[in-house]
Formats: C-alpha cells, structure tokens, sequence
C-alpha cells in the first residue's frame, strides 16, 4: 500500500466524520479529538490508528513500517460504522426522546393534580 492510498483512506473517513456526524477540523487526528466520545470505542481506536498510519506515510522511512493489512482493517471497520449512520434514524431518536420526555412530564403533572384534587376533597 502506498503512502498516496493510505492518505486517501484516511481522508475518506476524515470526510465521512463530517458528512455524517457533523465533526470539523482539519484533519483526521483533529476530528477524532473533536469528536471524543460520541464514536465507540471500537471505532475510534481504528480511526486513530488510521490517523497514526497516515502520519507515518508522510515519511519513506516510516512507511515501511506500516501493517497494511490492519490498516485495512482498521478502514473497514470505520467505514462499516459511518455509512451505517443514518440522519434519519438519528433524527428519530431525537425525536422519541423529547416525546418520551414530555410524555412523562405530563404524567407526573396529572399524578399531582390528582393528588391535590383528592386531598381537597373533591374526589
């Protein structure tokens, strides 16, 4: 694998952290630091060592160094992550916590209500 390819495997999920997560900087290293806890562990761990190779295959020396096959890996497994994001399932769950959360409130409101009815006595 050649120091152009691992490059573009890492801008490739450099562009995919902000197209489908919304997380800028200026490179893959900066967006990870940026994105902190909001990819899983699993996958910000592959994107880091993507990120780490990247670097690496900046110098000739160092880029022998590098296992291409884990950095394979380690792009399949960000890839498989990021593209299974969906706007719209994370726009749902927005959605269905905010509803669940009015919902119990106004259950907690009618519970007390009921409460200061009855011990009025007009219940």
């Amino acid at each position: 694998m050649s120091a152009a390819t691992t490059r573009q495997l890492a801008e490739r999920i450099s562009v995919l952290l902000t197209d489908r997560m919304h997380i800028k900087g200026q490179d893959l290293a900066d967006k990870l630091d940026r994105a902190g806890r909001r990819l899983p562990r699993r996958e910000r761990m592959a994107a880091r060592a993507l990120a780490e190779a990247a670097h690496q295959a900046q110098n000739p020396k160092l880029l022998l160094q590098i296992d291409e096959e884990s950095v394979a890996a380690n792009y399949d497994i960000c890839v498989r992550y990021l593209n299974a994001l969906n706007r719209g399932y994370r726009l749902r769950g927005v959605l269905m916590g905010v509803s669940t959360s009015i919902l119990f409130s106004l259950l907690i409101v009618m519970a007390v209500l009921l409460a200061v009815l009855m011990w009025r006595g007009f219940l």
